[in-house]
């Protein structure tokens, strides 16, 4: 067998980039994924412009072989030449697009390809709304991978390639599913550019974690000269290995087109078999009836904006996964293809989403939306992770036939049941209802909706409603607070109280959506914080900070994740408790332990304040696990410990200890279970911990810290120096790879140095 009969190769090594602007700039050398500009951590001048990209490259032996570049996503108008040829232009940052090369390339010397890439406001483009008016920034640049692929002239197509309604690559749907059988079908559209007809077979072969394989085997197939062509396979598996939130087993799929006995090509992917159905009680995931517990995310990192690595985007899969979520949506675009595939992996659901944000264009704007509709759906369609397709512009007021044309286009491209269209208002078109708690008065909004048997997902709270003060439930406890008190929006420097009137917020709104007969599940806004175009500051609701550092209220949403759910040993699961307190002479001594045991007991220096259950109220009585509050007569400085019980065993512990004087720092990094690549680029979080003696965090220390790098080849990418922000001072490490290792060293005045020395596993 030609064991080259198809490659797929990164293609983001050697790059040359320069941007356009007033003053002149030199050309240098990058790798991709790039950011156009590294921006500050608080991005109030995005740059926007034109940016150039070039790379010289050859391609061995070409001959009877199709040649294309195939970019993830580029922000977001791109032109691309070949050899001063321009072959293509594509409009449209989130979404993948293929460029066919052949025809250009030179056979017996170097190429040279250029790439013209403008991120400018654009009202034709998605989001359509400038930069300036817009609740998120998209950056700039090659931010996705790219890689150079080539096929037979024979060859299975691109998804994103199709010309015709649910066409394009390899889509596969099963129909019938249960735990003894799965049936259904696998399309793969094939083109034969060949000036001849050409007669082959496929081989189908479908192949489980611990190696068994099913093979399906077509008859002989034939296609005309320059003719394409779907062709459909029906498949059946015996006891198939289900894919769910807790254990999401995955399938690698693998088709090979034979021409004359000879492999030609091959084609391989990962696929899921699951049953996701909306029933008039609720929604089932593999005939289960659950809550679906949510949340939503930007992609963005500091500095960097969208440009990460593959890596990248699994440690924040894996985060939001561990947080306690069973499900993230996708505000408000397409992700990384790496996270969808991370969410695939991790037994994370999905709703994806089209780009849109507060923004109804014109007639060019409105197809543009249409075709990312359909680019969407081919791009994803065989992710067993999605069950909601927004194909819908978020907070937009949408015409009619927009909607019914965007519906239109979704059903044609998902052709089969139980892909589920959504959208934010409330139109017969779609499948389900997705609201923000904010968009009506609440609580009647969600708790008393009815509209036939239409099901509701809420798919933002906890934020706005409470920065808007129109939808906070426990208003007589509010009458103390100031109006930046009250918010959700709450930076990790804010304090105890803050954090805990964040952590109360979502609470509170978690419990009451629960109280709507006809919803569905909920997805809290948000994990992580981000940047926003129309706001000079961080948008701070975030669970987790735009560092990834947790919040009180990420404690609360993993306690509600049951004790007996096991999870793969990556992830965070079983028992758990923590308390939401720094224990200091300032510190609240009402205290607040969230935990998803049966009993907590809280001890202070070793002597019992209580063992009780959880505190359950109004605010809390429609929750898993509702939190467990203490109160203590008076501060004593020593250590606080939780222990959890469940069925009266002692089953888990924490501890927090009432901090001394700073002394020195601890340097960690985080990799959330992916490893640093060790061959190509990659980015990570390292963290400076300032702390006392003993290692206990000092909460209020915002020391500045200096980092530098003394070996390996890696860059330092944030300010530096820069301040702690409650006791934990950040930065980010860009690494080219782990041949040798990389020593980082953290300093400060008058403590004692951090050093960490990271290397290959």
């Amino acid at each position: 067998m030609d064991a080259q009969s198809r490659s797929k190769v990164n293609f983001g090594f050697d790059w040359e980039f320069k941007r356009e602007e007033k003053q002149a700039t030199n050309w240098e050398k990058i790798t991709i994924p790039h950011t156009a500009k590294i921006e500050p951590l608080v991005v109030n001048n995005q740059f926007q412009g034109t940016s150039w990209y070039q790379k010289k490259f050859k391609v061995a032996n070409f001959k009877d072989k199709k040649v294309s570049i195939y970019f993830e996503g580029v922000m977001q108008e791109a032109d691309v030449w070949i050899n001063d040829q321009k072959v293509a232009n594509h409009k449209g940052g989130y979404l993948p697009f293929m460029v066919d090369i052949t025809s250009f390339l030179n056979s017996d010397k170097e190429n040279l390809i250029k790439v013209k890439v403008n991120n400018e406001d654009n009202p034709e483009i998605l989001p359509g709304k400038p930069l300036k008016g817009l609740d998120f920034n998209y950056f700039g640049g090659i931010y996705r991978n790219v890689y150079l692929v080539t096929t037979n002239k024979l060859h299975i197509t691109n998804a994103n390639q199709a010309n015709k309604v649910a066409s394009g690559g390899v889509f596969v749907n099963f129909n019938s599913i249960n735990k003894t059988k799965a049936s259904g079908t696998i399309q793969v559209d094939l083109k034969n550019e060949f000036a001849v007809a050409k007669k082959f077979v496929l081989h189908y072969i479908v192949k489980d974690k611990q190696g068994n394989k099913t093979v399906f085997k077509s008859g002989e197939l034939s296609l005309n000269a320059n003719q394409g062509k779907a062709f459909v396979q029906n498949i059946s598996l015996i006891d198939p290995k289900l894919w769910s939130i807790s254990s999401p087993n995955l399938y690698n799929l693998e088709i090979q087109v034979f021409s004359n006995n000879k492999l030609i090509d091959n084609y391989s992917e990962r696929i899921g078999i699951r049953k996701s159905e909306i029933k008039e009680d609720g929604y089932y995931l593999n005939d289960e009836k659950i809550y679906i517990a949510g949340t939503n995310q930007h992609q963005e990192y500091p500095y960097l904006g969208y440009a990460i690595s593959d890596e990248a985007q699994y440690r924040d899969a894996v985060k939001i996964k561990n947080a306690g979520f069973d499900l993230v949506r996708m505000s408000h675009y397409p992700h990384a293809e790496a996270f969808m595939n991370a969410c695939d992996e991790l037994g994370l659901l999905v709703m994806n989403s089209l780009t849109g944000w507060q923004f109804f264009g014109n007639e060019v704007f409105q197809k543009n939306a249409i075709q990312d509709i359909r680019d969407m759906a081919r791009r994803d369609r065989n992710h067993p992770s999605i069950i909601f397709w927004e194909a819908s512009l978020n907070e937009t007021d949408m015409s009619e036939n927009f909607m019914k044309q965007a519906t239109k286009a979704l059903k044609e491209e998902l052709p089969f049941e139980h892909y589920y269209s959504a959208s934010w208002l409330d139109n017969a078109n779609y499948d389900l209802f997705i609201p923000a708690r904010q968009h009506a008065k609440a609580p009647d909004y969600w708790t008393k909706y009815k509209n036939g048997n239409r099901k509701v997902f809420i798919a933002e709270y906890g934020d706005w409603e409470y920065y808007a003060q129109n939808a906070g439930f426990n208003q007589t406890a509010f009458s103390n607070l100031k109006n930046f008190e009250r918010s959700s929006r709450q930076l990790r420097g804010d304090g105890e109280k803050r954090l805990l009137q964040q952590a109360f917020n979502y609470q509170e709104s978690a419990n009451s959506n629960k109280k709507g007969e006809q919803t569905i599940g909920d997805a809290n806004w948000l994990m992580f914080d981000y940047n926003r175009g129309y706001s000079d500051d961080l948008e701070s609701s975030g669970i987790s900070d735009i560092f990834r550092i947790p919040k009180f209220a990420h404690y609360f949403y993993q306690s509600q994740r049951g004790p007996t759910v096991v999870l793969d040993s990556k992830l965070t699961s079983g028992p758990m408790v923590h308390i939401a307190n720094y224990w200091t002479a300032t510190s609240p001594l009402d205290v607040t332990v969230f935990s998803n045991c049966d009993e907590v007991a809280l001890y202070l220096n070793d002597v019992l304040i209580n063992k009780q259950k959880p505190t359950i109220n109004e605010n809390s009585d429609k929750l898993n696990h509702p939190p467990f509050i203490f109160k203590i007569e008076q501060f004593t400085a020593g250590t606080l410990r939780a222990e959890g019980f469940i069925k009266g065993k002692n089953v888990v512990s924490n501890v927090v200890t009432t901090p001394k004087k700073a002394t020195k720092i601890e340097l960690a990094f985080d990799v959330s279970s992916k490893v640093i690549n060790p061959d190509n680029p990659d980015v990570v979080f390292v963290y400076a911990k300032i702390t006392d003696e003993f290692g206990t965090i000092i909460p209020d220390a915002i020391n500045e810290v200096n980092f530098t790098i003394s070996e390996g080849n890696a860059e330092l990418i944030g300010a530096n120096p820069v301040k702690a922000e409650a006791g934990i001072a950040t930065i980010l490490l860009k690494t080219s790879h782990l041949k040798t290792p990389i020593k980082i060293t953290a300093s400060s005045d008058q403590l004692q140095k951090g050093t960490l020395k990271i290397s290959k596993k």
